[in-house]
């Protein structure tokens, strides 16, 4: 697929983007950069910042598009958009709010291969994985169309005598989502916009400035599914005006993931303003390879967990614990692996590994590659200079990388890298193992792999880790469980997706009704108005 046939028919004003005439050529690509906009109440615009930020396609180093950084006012037009726009959605039934998201579902698949190829070229994603963003997506718009069933409250007649309580859930407002760049068409439209928008609430997407075209093409979709005007509303914009999102008051509550330090300002500032908070941030994932494990699909699950998306998502493994008795074996194994694994264009389908997201990325991974060395890890494979096809090479490509005999006094096996590189950890047991594990100060995901029903049942009931693999490398629940993070992982009440999900784009109400046709009058109404129940 080529870029022109990967973007969507003729360019018009309601697009998310315009190419201007006067625009040069692209050195390396030859074609000419999207000027990106910002969707609020409805419609697509462009800003008026003069400040825009490049979009690349790291598989090339080509400009692909210039993304706004919108300015206060603009956030502010957004929030008011989907302020306006709360009052008639929340009245619309659940019924007809679902069908928008049955219809959503369907323009999703049918734009499968477009939306596939888009996340793929501004991301670096490989074919699979770019399809894998883009089917998770679908996978919580399906899950969210079971509002009706969700939303349900309860109910009792007769809580006292003559005394009935019915409880609501109840959509609060407009929410803010604060999404980053490692998942473009997923974390917007899959962790964030499906179950806030079907239980009647609006919602501001910030979207990250590198990867926008991916959430700015699903967001049309949203549109030509029949969602109203103002209920979703895009912009990209710095941390500046982005703060705007956490103090406004017509926010009712923040969505964000992304790293530890900016998830924690962002509870705190978002939940001292009276918000609710959901913060999903960084991980350090490990696994535990016991001597009794086959190894050699043990190897084969950890080369997909840490190389998968190269590295650059919270639920990688880059981190395996193995026992002294088997760690030569796997290390060997999962060398010769990595070794096989082809890298290039990530958008051909052939590719086992695509590019970092950009050259400052790049140059982080390698910065942490430099400090391993130094802080002594022995290392076994060198990603730095990967042998690359033709018309790669001012791509940001970090290879497979792998290191051995990692300390815990080394932070490199303590703080994310996310990229693909795996550091290896030795220890003589199960229990040093475990306890190696638990002293991470995150908590995403753990993994084991054993044929040992004994220690996987140890394993899942003492380790930290919110998502538990057993022989499962990435252990990522589907919708319906929801994204359990624990420790620094995640700052919050209730999680993304699954019945957390739900409770956090609603608040509860109880009504309580007595009647007094056909009563006797009482001669004094109790303190507790009818409602005690005890004395």
């Amino acid at each position: 697929m080529t870029t022109s046939t990967a973007a969507s028919s003729a360019v018009t004003a309601d697009r998310y983007y315009s190419v201007p005439s006067d625009a040069k050529p692209d050195a390396i690509s030859g074609e000419r950069a999207k000027k990106l906009k910002y969707l609020a109440g409805g419609v697509w615009q462009e800003s008026k910042t003069s400040k825009y930020m490049p979009c690349y396609n790291p598989s090339t180093g080509a400009v692909i598009a210039h993304a706004p950084q919108c300015t206060a006012e603009e956030v502010e037009e957004a929030i008011q958009a989907a302020a306006k726009a709360f009052p008639a959605w929340r009245d619309t039934p659940i019924a007809k709010r679902t069908q928008v998201l049955f219809k959503m579902k369907q323009l999703l698949e049918e734009n499968l291969d477009e939306l596939i190829y888009l996340c793929a070229q501004e991301h670096g994603k490989k074919w699979d994985e770019a399809a894998g963003d883009v089917l998770k997506t679908i996978e919580v718009v399906e899950f969210a169309c079971c509002a009706p069933q969700m939303m349900k409250g309860e109910s009792l007649m007769n809580v006292s005598t003559g005394y009935d309580t019915v409880q609501f859930r109840e959509p609060l407002g407009v929410f803010a989502g604060i999404a980053p760049w490692n998942f473009p068409a997923m974390l917007p439209h899959g962790w964030m916009a499906p179950i806030c928008i079907v239980t009647g609430n609006c919602m501001v997407l910030k979207v990250a400035s590198f990867v926008p075209q991916s959430a700015m093409r699903i967001s049309e979709l949203w549109k030509q599914a029949g969602l109203p005007d103002g209920v979703l509303n895009l912009v990209t914009t710095s941390r500046n005006e982005a703060e705007i999102l956490l103090r406004h008051p017509a926010i009712k509550g923040v969505t964000f993931v992304g790293s530890t330090s900016v998830g924690q300002h962002i509870y705190a500032t978002a939940a001292s303003n009276g918000k609710r908070v959901q913060a999903l941030t960084e991980a350090k994932n490990h696994a535990l390879v016991l001597k009794d494990a086959v190894i050699e699909r043990a190897a084969q699950g950890i080369i997909n967990s840490f190389c998968g998306c190269a590295g650059e998502r919270c639920m990688a493994l880059p981190v395996v614990v193995v026992e002294n008795a088997v760690a030569d074996q796997l290390v060997e194994a999962i060398t010769r692996l990595a070794k096989e694994v082809n890298l290039g264009l990530a958008y051909d389908k052939s590719t086992g590994l695509g590019p970092v997201v950009n050259q400052g990325h790049k140059e982080f991974v390698l910065g942490w590659i430099e400090t391993a060395i130094k802080e002594g890890a022995k290392l076994v494979l060198d990603g730095r200079t990967p042998k690359l096809p033709a018309g790669c090479e001012k791509g940001t490509f970090v290879g497979p990388t792998i290191f051995d005999h990692v300390t815990e006094q080394m932070t490199c096996g303590r703080e994310e890298i996310f990229g693909p590189v795996l550091c290896i950890k030795r220890v003589n047991n199960f229990e040093e193992g475990l306890q190696l594990m638990n002293n991470s100060r995150f908590a995403n995901g753990s993994v084991i792999y054993t044929e040992s029903g004994y220690y996987a049942r140890e394993f899942a009931r003492r380790t930290d880790g919110g998502m538990v693999g057993i022989n499962v490398g990435i252990p990522v629940p589907l919708a319906v469980f929801g994204f359990t993070g624990h420790k620094l992982s995640f700052f919050g009440d209730l999680h993304c997706m699954g019945r957390d999900g739900f409770l956090f784009y609603t608040e509860t109400k109880n009504v309580t009704t007595t009647w007094f046709t056909g009563t006797a009058i009482p001669a004094k109404v109790s303190t507790w108005d009818g409602t005690m129940t005890r004395g």
